[in-house]
Order: C-alpha cells, then structure tokens, then sequence
C-alpha cells in the first residue's frame, strides 16, 4: 500500500495560516470546545514531515505533539544539533524534495499515512501531486494580511469534496480529496 499523505490545518476566515509576522495569536480566537477531531487524525498517521518554520514554531509550545511518531524536517538550514536530544530519536533533517521525503519515509518504515504541515512544506507537495487529502479548518476571524496557505500554483488542482462540519464556535471544517 502506498503511503497516504494529509494536510490537517487551521486557517483564517481570509485563508491565513499565521500574521505576517508568524504568530498564530488569532488562533485564540477559537473557543476550545472540541479538539475538532485533530486527535484521531493524530492515531491515523505514523509520520509527520513538518516544515522547519512549523518545527522550530512547536519547539516553543512546550510538549512534543508527535510522541511516537516518525518526524522529518525538510531543511538545509538546520543539522542534527538543532533537535533537542531528547527528540533525536524521532526527528530527522532531510535536505530533499518533496518526492524523495516520501521516499525516505516508505524505505525508512515511515507507515501507511504521513502528516504533511507548514504551509512552505504543504505548497510542494501540493505542486508536485504529492498531497491526497486536505482538511482545512477554518476560524471565524479575519486578519487581513498574513501567510496564505495555498502560493502561486502552475495550474489548476481539482479537489473533490468529501464533508463538512460546522461547530457552535464558528469553526467550519472540510475535508477534500485532492485529485477527485
């Protein structure tokens, strides 16, 4: 079986994935109601490949999300020294593209499903058909300039939708297979 890959990502209202400046305050926003099912996507996946901008990000949260699971970091800019030791034993730096990443993880027993996060590391894969689902959550906020999600592509990518939900927090969440 080959290994399928997913983006699972908040956005704002306008399609930002952080401020201009990085930060995620708007995420704050959200009333904490529910976990909006991050947790059993969390149990369906065995790797995550998170983009260095994303993995320095959650260093600074304080806790590992990733416990268990298989972490490669798409990077040139970082080394192994960079990781915390404790987190040397899940967390690889590959200078790859999008392609040999996935190839890395199926040699490497990355599992069946991969987590794809950070929107410099989504938009590669995305371009390079590399993507088979996307859930995007989407927070009622909207701060008018930031980081989008999706940058420039070379064509259209057909998605087909699957589902969405709606919560009384305002969150709307939909899920799309890419490609359908």
């Amino acid at each position: 079986m080959a290994l399928q890959t997913s983006v699972y990502i908040a956005t704002t209202l306008d399609g930002f994935i952080a401020a201009a400046d990085g930060s995620l305050d708007w995420l704050e926003h959200d009333s904490g109601e529910a976990d909006y099912g991050f947790n059993a996507f969390m149990t369906s996946i065995d790797s995550v490949v998170l983009g260095r901008i994303t993995f320095e990000k959650v260093l600074g949260f304080g806790g590992w999300p990733y416990s268990g699971k298989h972490v490669i970091v798409p990077s040139g800019a970082l080394t192994s020294d960079d990781i915390p030791p404790e987190l040397r034993a899940e967390v690889e730096i590959v200078n790859n593209e999008p392609a040999g990443l996935l190839a890395t993880l199926e040699s490497g027993g990355g599992g069946q499903h991969a987590y794809v996060d950070g929107g410099g590391t989504i938009q590669p894969f995305l371009r390079a058909g590399l993507i088979d689902e996307i859930t995007i959550s989407r927070i009622p906020i909207l701060i008018g300039n930031g980081i989008p999600l999706f940058g420039v592509i070379d064509g259209d990518i057909r998605l087909s939708h699957v589902s969405t939900t709606s919560f009384d927090s305002g969150l709307v969440q939909s899920l799309y297979r890419v490609g359908g």
